[in-house]
């Protein structure tokens, strides 16, 4: 199954791709998506919901796991990233890429197993899980390849042998 896992933001989208297989996960790509201050905030949506369809396109990922929203005591950040949200969540509707949502906890816990883990903790663990030479740069990348793995994690919990033969069928088959 490959993996895109997203950052949300409204300068900085963070996007990690991995690919798990029988319990072993490979990190493919990660990056950014950067837009510029002082643009229309209708330029900025648009350029995100554009790069995340790129993406989409280019690495043709199984699923997308994105990290919920929590309170941000700036409510104009709050807002503007709540808004780059829904342009992301549009644009991996319009590729028809299922969505999975984790809270911060949910990946903490996923990633190091620890909820309220800190995040040089959650950053160390998943550098060491994809064995990258070193964290991921900038923090959003790495964030949203926490997220990818925390959606690895999960979706292979829900895995039963059943489906398992199903989707081995199905590749088997050719579809």
């Amino acid at each position: 199954m490959r993996i895109l896992g997203i950052d949300p933001g409204y300068a900085i989208v963070g996007y990690g791709v991995l690919e798990t297989e029988r319990g072993k996960t490979r990190f493919l790509d990660c990056g950014v998506i950067e837009t510029h201050a002082g643009e229309r905030i209708e330029k900025r949506l648009k350029f995100i919901h554009d790069s995340t369809r790129e993406l989409i396109r280019r690495f043709a990922p199984d699923a997308c796991a994105m990290e919920e929203l929590f309170f941000y005591s700036n409510q104009t950040t709050g807002i503007n990233v709540a808004q780059a949200r829904g342009v992301l969540l549009c644009a991996c509707e319009e590729e028809r890429l299922k969505v999975f949502e984790y809270t911060p906890m949910q990946v903490k816990s996923a990633v190091v197993g620890y909820g309220r883990a800190q995040k040089a903790q959650v950053m160390e663990m998943t550098r060491v899980l994809l064995k990258l030479p070193g964290v991921p740069k900038p923090d959003d990348a790495a964030d949203a390849l926490a997220v990818a793995l925390c959606h690895a994690h999960f979706a292979q919990s829900r895995l039963t042998p059943l489906q398992e033969k199903l989707e081995n069928a199905k590749k088997t088959a050719g579809g």
